[in-house]
């Protein structure tokens, strides 16, 4: 069986100090979990026409939607918190919510992490807590986690990591306030935070508030990508509760 190949959708970023147009952003890490779990990695631009989603998704086999800088509010017609962070970019994010719209009508796999499951809610119609008083947590090292939260049991989620209870870590300060059209709440944190959600109607359609992808030294969360793989892999296999 040959590989299956996992899109990669990257942010746009610059470092304070860099005068220079954005550039790509998109850490190792998400490349070496794909591979590692047994598929091709493929990055894709961050910024593009609304139609290239259409036409770059046919192309790949599954889509893993990257962290990166908050959501501009626009998007879910809101105002901008004053503690928003300071890279939005309209125009990424109009690109991005397009790449998810674009592989629900495929129901093409797709796994999204941190901002990957905002813009997803974002897609679907909901709303964001733009800023949480005391949730982000800085570990020692970003491979340790910070916080546990609790799973739903018979949860896509439960099945794929066989655990009610997954320690993660904690970068994100804003999350999901109304939930998205057609997503189902798998996980929450202890001060009731929504930490993963899933589509029961799509084939494979997960998101996951935490970067598990820097976590795969631990087997649940190494599951967790693989998962991604593994639907990318098999057509027939179907993500539901």
């Amino acid at each position: 069986m040959e590989e299956p190949g996992a899109a990669l959708a990257p942010a746009p970023g610059r470092s304070a100090r860099d005068l220079a147009p954005p550039r790509l952003h998109l850490r190792l890490t998400y490349v070496h979990a794909v591979q590692e779990a047994g598929g091709i990695a493929v990055v894709l631009p961050a910024h593009g026409f609304g139609d290239d989603a259409h036409h770059l998704l046919d192309r790949v086999d599954g889509l893993l939607i990257s962290g990166g800088p908050d959501l501009d509010p626009a998007t879910y017609g809101q105002e901008r918190h004053p503690q928003l962070g300071p890279n939005v970019d309209r125009v990424a994010d109009h690109y991005e919510l397009r790449m998810h719209e674009a592989a629900r009508e495929r129901d093409l796999p797709v796994l999204a992490i941190c901002r990957g499951l905002q813009a997803m809610n974002v897609a679907r119609g909901g709303t964001l807590h733009q800023h949480i008083l005391n949730h982000r947590q800085t570990p020692v090292a970003p491979h340790e986690p910070t916080h546990a939260v609790s799973v739903a049991a018979g949860s896509p989620l439960h099945r794929i990591t066989s655990r009610r209870r997954l320690a993660v870590n904690s970068f994100h300060h804003q999350a999901i306030d109304e939930l998205g059209h057609g997503l189902e709440v798998i996980a929450t944190a202890p001060d009731g935070t929504i930490e993963a959600v899933h589509d029961p109607s799509a084939r494979f359609h997960l998101a996951v508030q935490w970067h598990a992808e820097v976590l795969t030294h631990r087997p649940e969360h190494a599951a967790v990508m693989r998962s991604l793989i593994d639907a990318a892999a098999r057509p027939g296999l179907a993500l539901v509760a």
